[in-house]
Order: C-alpha cells, then structure tokens, then sequence
C-alpha cells in the first residue's frame, strides 16, 4: 500500500478543528492535510492498519496543548470488503489535565 493512496473521502465538520480541511480537499492525499496534531506517525500507522487490518489507538497532543485519543481502523463496506481506512478522535484534554495535576507535587500535598 503506498503512501498516495491513503486519499480524504470524507470528513466530519469537528474534524476541521484538527485538521485544515475544506470540501476542496476532498481526494487528497491525507500526507498532504495539514493538522494541528503532534503525530507525524499518522500516515504510516494507517498504512500499518491498512496492511495488517489491525487497529490503532493512541492518545496525541497538539500543538495548542490538547489531547485526543486517535483510533485508526479498517474501514469494511457492506460487501465486507476493506476499502481504506476510517479515523477517529475523541478529544480527552480533561482528563490529562487532571492526570497532571494528579501527578503534581500541589495534589501530592508537597
């Protein structure tokens, strides 16, 4: 599977907040997509999925200090058969903002 078929064909207007994505986009190589995401590993993770058809999951920062937690998945049309990938991101900013301050020496009582 090479790199310039990993191509956008849809996506969510919430992705646009992590992703400059326009409806002009749409057909383009995903490496080509700019994102506000610290994962430069995203690409080869979904080609990884594409390859082995298991699924990622990994929790990413971005450069404006949030957090999401990064599922790629093999994406399976109604003939079962695997035709490309689907991402998801839930953003989890909470909670790794109260894993912090958890781990702080403030909570530690120090």
């Amino acid at each position: 599977m090479g790199a310039n078929e990993l191509h956008v064909r849809r996506f969510t207007t919430q992705a646009t907040q992590l992703f400059k994505l326009i409806p002009s986009d749409l057909g383009r190589p995903l490496s080509d997509i700019v994102t506000n995401l610290a994962y430069p590993g995203l690409q080869a993770d979904a080609e990884e999925v594409l390859r082995t058809l298991a699924f990622s999951d990994r929790e990413v920062a971005t450069t404006d200090e949030r957090w999401f937690q990064v599922k790629v998945m093999p994406y399976r049309t109604l003939d079962n058969v695997i035709d490309g990938v689907v991402i998801t991101f839930n953003d989890i900013s909470r909670a790794k903002t109260l894993e912090k301050y958890l781990r702080s020496d403030v909570a530690q009582g120090k």
